[in-house]
């Protein structure tokens, strides 16, 4: 299809829907949204694909979809790493940030419906998250990336994992003081998150080979908050020409010549975020050949071999292209969640609240 460059309340409503109809196509009736039929569902995926249902419209699909994390959730505030026909697929680990990401789905639901008994009913799910993941917490501040049933907590950490807890600290911290919950220790977390993130670069990749190769870690802790303004814009024009393959998008892996549809998404935002709205535009324009009839997106696409790889249309990937739309369009008041850090004023918190 032709590219489309964004504007400012330019949201081409009647090519997006599609999008997330097929998003809400896959979804399957408890409320599960796997990543794409017969596939499985992990609780950060099945978040993303549900934010896209948000910015359409659809809160029903939306609210169901959260439904199911309140029905799936366990006693201790976790979800497993994956389930497959309303049963647990994969209890090998549970990991920090695939818990602590509801906070964000929640918040972002909010935002645009200002449903304030959805909060309610989601508030002991995103408290019962962000406790567990905050026990993974160490003294250096970094958060342990996941716990092995058998061996216990895996004490190494990600950055972009902690990157996007850090996200969803400022957005659990949102959800408290809308509800009026004091929980000022989740401040004091996410300050201490913060802090490890953009000074201690030496508390991630301890135990395997540094991730640094992988975009995400390259970009993520713009797109979640971590670093902003002038060193945010430092840290993308860094390693852009390693990353970004021009005309057709963000590689996943810098020594791959694959490109993912998703981490472009994820990119553009962080580009709105450090303020450069036109690099964002442009790197979305070049995504658009990747979307099918039904609204779906390819995964990725390796250049040499002019192939879409895998074959497969994932429901996050089509939420990722709609959070992307949004942030570009500013089309709705949650469009600013991933490109801005904002925390709510428990003194303003009755007021109408948005972003935009």
């Amino acid at each position: 299809m032709s590219k489309l460059f964004f504007l400012k309340g330019f949201f081409p409503n009647s090519i997006f829907i599609k999008t997330a109809e097929y998003i809400a196509s896959v979804q399957e009736p408890d409320g599960s949204i796997p990543w794409f039929k017969g596939g499985y569902t992990d609780p950060w995926d099945h978040v993303e694909a549900t934010m896209g249902l948000s910015i359409c419209g659809k809160y029903h699909e939306a609210e169901n979809a959260y439904q199911w994390l309140r029905n799936t959730q366990r006693a201790d505030g976790s979800w497993w790493n994956a389930y497959k026909d309303g049963t647990v697929q994969d209890k090998s680990r549970i990991e920090s940030n695939f818990v602590a990401y509801v906070a964000t789905g929640v918040w972002h639901h909010f935002l645009i419906t200002q449903n304030r008994q959805f909060l309610n009913e989601m508030w002991p799910v995103v408290k019962g998250a962000i406790e567990y993941v905050l026990s993974l917490q160490t003294e250096h501040g970094e958060i342990c990336w996941a716990i092995d049933p058998a061996k216990g907590v895996l004490e190494d950490a990600l950055v972009t994992g902690c990157s996007s807890i850090y996200k969803s600290l400022e957005c659990a911290i949102n959800i408290a003081s809308v509800l009026d919950q004091k929980q000022s220790h989740w401040i004091q977390s996410r300050n201490r998150l913060g802090h490890t993130l953009r000074n201690h670069p030496e508390r991630f990749d301890r135990t395997w080979e540094s991730k640094s190769r992988y975009s995400m870690d390259w970009f993520y802790p713009v797109l979640a908050g971590v670093i902003t303004g002038p060193a945010a814009i430092s840290r993308l024009n860094a390693k852009w020409d390693k990353f970004v393959v021009p005309e057709l998008g963000c590689r996943c892996v810098s020594d791959e010549p694959w490109v993912t549809i998703a981490e472009s998404c994820e990119l553009t935002m962080a580009l709105i975020g450090a303020g450069n709205h036109k690099k964002a535009s442009q790197l979305f324009s070049w995504l658009h050949d990747y979307r099918t009839d039904d609204g779906s997106y390819w995964t990725g696409y390796v250049y040499p071999k002019d192939e879409l790889w895998p074959d497969e249309k994932p429901t996050w990937t089509a939420g990722a292209v709609l959070l992307a739309a949004d942030a570009l369009a500013k089309a709705t008041s949650a469009s600013q969640l991933l490109t801005k850090v904002s925390l709510v004023d428990a003194e303003d918190h009755k007021k109408s609240i948005h972003y935009a």
